[in-house]
């Protein structure tokens, strides 16, 4: 119990600690810091300007996605090459639209949660398929907007190679869990 209180309390103290170490490094570092704070600011909001209608794209292309039925489609098509892997054909949905986007593979979650419980093996393996891969194309976009890097090279059969494998982790360890 105590253990539990102490991890609050550092996890409580962790952001103010940060600001507060920045601060004093800034006054010892002699830097006119509500200037730098500024400058920080105005290229926050200029990074957030240039990577908004990459953010807005990838938000609507998974909105159209969900709402057309195209992914309905993808899952009735894939679905004997998941039964083959044993993979459960209701987390295709969410293992598709992983790689694009959080926040819509969030919704898929929280239907799996609501059809077959989160303490299911389908709850248990889609958490795990969360928490195991990222949104690497919006990642991706983003990083290379902002940074404004063309060339992808090996970034993109990289990302997906790592999702792939989170899945196949995720499969695995949930099938020894059960």
């Amino acid at each position: 119990m105590i253990a539990i209180q102490t991890l609050l309390y550092l996890s409580g103290s962790i952001l103010p600690l940060t600001i507060a170490a920045i601060l004093v490094f800034g006054l010892l570092s002699h830097r006119p810091l509500y200037d730098d704070f500024i400058v920080g600011a105005k290229d926050g909001i200029q990074t957030v300007a240039h990577i908004l209608p990459t953010i807005i794209g990838l938000m609507i292309s998974v909105r159209v996605l969900r709402a057309s039925g195209f992914l309905d489609f993808l899952q009735s098509l894939l679905e004997p090459a998941a039964q083959f892997l044993h993979f459960p054909s209701q987390l295709l949905p969410m293992t598709l639209v992983r790689i694009f986007s959080t926040s819509a593979a969030n919704g898929f979650l929280l239907d799996i949660f609501q059809v077959h419980g989160p303490d299911s093996y389908e709850g248990i393996l889609a958490s795990l398929i969360m928490s195991s891969t990222e949104a690497a194309f919006y990642t991706i976009s983003i990083y290379f907007t902002s940074a404004r890097i063309l060339k992808t090279r090996w970034t993109i059969p990289g990302a997906v190679a790592a999702t792939v494998a989170g899945i196949a982790a995720s499969t695995l360890i949930t099938g020894i869990l059960f």
